[in-house]
């Protein structure tokens, strides 16, 4: 009888629906990562890495991982208390490359007979394996005046032990993003496996390659013969207010060391030029390219550079979306690329002879696109609001798109998160302005629930279907808020039009847009309480938190994170000028009237509306006395205010504990001001 009570028990506590809750920080942290990720040579396995974080140790660690292209036998290949990352598989499809201690190491395909490649004292940043296996290409930062490897490891124990720790610097740009650029430049090496022998490619230059800003580590890449590489780099000696990213190419034969290396520019754009791949066939060398000088956020078009005519010619002309992470079809007639667009992250395929673009996948946000090598399928990381990074796969055949790996299913099937849904709304000058809307979990339409509205960086940027590690809609949503999260002009996945509308106009249709979206939500869906509203933002976002205070009291509280709020005073101290000289026109004494019309702390005084401010000491593009700036102005206009200050982070909240004390603060900071 008590077996079969026991069972009926066990059938019952099976057959009940489980109980969910709500997305927390902790599950944010407890997530797994997926980052990047390699197609075996012969289509059979991916390899990936995935980031652990824990709260407690305040820190992650990543892991290398193995799956079958049909998603079957995942495991564990290297994992370490170390961090191990970018793994590739050799030519010969019988070892994995990867980057441990800062060095390239290799191992077999199960992770043992672990053996390291490389010994450079700088360290190793990013590497390609040639399609022989016989070479590399990696990048380091070193001393652009060391001549050896031997005299930047003297150089750099040499500063390590001085007491005098002071820095002369004698042009920009002296720091970077949330680095000081104390004397070290990043270099491309060409490095030969059997000799263990490595060549500086720009050896003696205070350029970086791959370049400093706007590049990526898709910037160096083989000829499918071995005999070339193409990379890129900006030219210039100051490169604080140029985005001329170029691309070169070499041959493997005239890399000699101690002398110069004969290299051939092949870009022909003023703008910003990138990510460089050979097609199978050899003929062509594909790249991303920017028309426009000076414009970080420009289309970026794909060129084909014919090999043997020496000739370009742009193939998507057609389409009005900026390209990236550019792969070629294994027969070299079609490109593979990734684009913004609306609330996704798309993937099209242009033939490079018609010129016509398909579009193969659609929704979500979708990254890291790699073909099988028969060229029938697709392998991606897909993500949406509701779900992390995972891999899949598309059969570009029959159309299926399968999911290969579940690395937060058990964590994911506790937690209620309702998908996003957009609206669209009249912005200014008749243009048509898109939003998300995510419903808090547990959803009541009958309900009224506070409102909170997020305004994206950039500006040239723009809200999707995402599971974002910082500004996590579903979060946000999770205690009971209904979030609105506006794309307004300078958004990107529009058309460039409508990205182009924000320059020199910080302040003007944008804000249109954004307030016209916020009332379109208030009035249209009944479910939301509009006595209760609240703003956040970061960086852009963060200014328009700023400009917002001086020109509404529609909020009950806002959030200003890394905002900007004095525009000249922005400008002396960041970092890549050309970012304010574009958007503003120039100089402060080139335009100073537009400075001064956009810029949020002329208009301040008339801030009625409590204010969360927020800044890491390290973030060097926009500084830490933006927020001084705008906290003490508030102090003294006697308008509620706090300040939240990180001295270990920059323009992002990157440890697991302040991540908590950011979230933390932020609910509490709104639940104080709900009426």
């Amino acid at each position: 009888m008590r077996k079969v009570c026991l069972l009926f028990l066990l059938l019952t506590v099976a057959l009940m629906p489980q109980v969910k809750r709500a997305l927390t920080v902790e599950d944010l942290w407890n997530m797994k990562r997926i980052g990047t990720m390699d197609l075996s040579p012969d289509g059979k396995k991916i390899a990936f890495t995935v980031t652990t974080y824990s709260m407690d140790a305040n820190k992650g660690n990543s892991d290398i991982y193995m799956v079958n292209t049909d998603g079957s036998e995942f495991k564990y290949v290297v994992a370490s208390e170390k961090n191990e990352s970018n793994p590739k598989f050799t030519p010969d499809g019988k070892r994995m490359a990867y980057i441990k201690d800062d060095q390239i190491w290799t191992c077999a395909l199960d992770g043992t007979d672990a053996q390291q490649i490389t010994a450079i004292s700088t360290g190793v940043n990013d590497f390609v394996i040639s399609p022989k296996g016989d070479k590399i290409l990696f990048s380091s930062s070193v001393y652009p005046d060391c001549k050896d490897d031997a005299a930047n490891k003297l150089r750099d124990s040499l500063k390590d032990a001085s007491k005098m720790k002071g820095v002369i610097f004698d042009k920009l740009m002296y720091r970077h993003w949330n680095e000081w650029r104390n004397g070290k430049r990043s270099h491309l090496f060409l490095f030969d496996i059997a000799s263990k022998k490595f060549v500086d490619i720009i050896s003696g230059m205070e350029n970086d390659a791959p370049p400093l800003a706007l590049g990526s580590a898709k910037d160096y890449a083989f000829s499918p013969d071995g005999s070339e590489f193409a990379f890129t780099m900006n030219p210039v000696s100051v490169v604080s207010n140029s985005t001329n990213n170029e691309i070169y190419t070499v041959q493997c034969g005239d890399v000699k060391e101690g002398i110069e290396i004969p290299r051939k520019l092949i870009s022909i754009s003023p703008g910003n030029d990138n990510e460089p791949v050979y097609s199978p066939n050899g003929k062509y060398i594909a790249y991303c390219s920017m028309s426009r000088a000076g414009f970080e956020a420009d289309k970026q078009r794909i060129i084909l550079f014919d090999r043997t005519a020496g000739t370009s010619v742009c193939v998507t002309d057609s389409i009005d979306r900026s390209a990236s992470e550019v792969i070629w079809s294994p027969d070299s007639k079609l490109i593979y690329f990734a684009a913004s667009n609306e609330i996704y992250e798309s993937v099209y395929t242009v033939n490079i002879s018609s010129k016509d673009i398909k579009q193969v996948v659609f929704y979500n946000n979708n990254s890291d696109i790699v073909l099988s090598p028969d060229g029938t399928k697709l392998y991606f990381k897909q993500e949406r609001s509701t779900l992390p990074f995972e891999i899949f796969s598309k059969d570009l055949v029959n159309g299926n798109i399968n999911q290969l790996t579940t690395m937060n299913q058990a964590l994911l099937d506790q937690i209620e998160m309702n998908p996003v849904e957009s609206f669209w709304s009249p912005g200014a000058a008749g243009a048509k302005v898109q939003s998300l809307i995510i419903k808090p979990p547990f959803f009541d339409a009958n309900k009224k629930y506070p409102v909170i509205f997020l305004v994206h960086g950039g500006p040239q940027g723009h809200w999707n279907d995402d599971f974002h590690y910082r500004w996590n809609t579903e979060l946000f949503a999770s205690r009971g808020y209904v979030v609105v999260a506006t794309n307004p002009r300078g958004s990107t996945g529009y058309g460039q039009k409508f990205t182009d509308e924000i320059s020199g106009d910080w302040g003007g249709r944008v804000y249109t847009d954004l307030m016209n979206a916020f009332d379109y939500a208030i009035k249209n869906y009944k479910f939301i309480d509009s006595t209760n509203t609240f703003a956040a933002g970061a960086s852009y976002g963060g200014y328009m938190m700023n400009w917002m205070a001086g020109h509404t009291n529609r909020f009950n509280a806002m959030v200003s994170h890394d905002g900007v709020f004095n525009l000249e005073s922005m400008w002396g101290t960041t970092e890549e000028l050309w970012f304010p000289e574009w958007e503003l026109g120039g100089t402060p004494w080139q335009n100073r009237a537009l400075y001064e019309k956009f810029s949020p702390h002329r208009f301040i005084h008339n801030c009625k509306t409590p204010m969360l401010v927020v800044t890491g000491a390290n973030d060097f593009r926009v500084c830490e006395e933006q927020a001084m700036q705008l906290f003490t102005s508030l102090q003294r206009l006697g308008v509620e205010s706090k300040f939240m200050y990180f001295p270990d982070e920059y323009h992002f909240v990157t440890h697991p504990q302040n991540a908590r004390l950011w979230w933390n603060t932020i609910f509490d900071w709104f639940e104080k001001h709900k009426k």
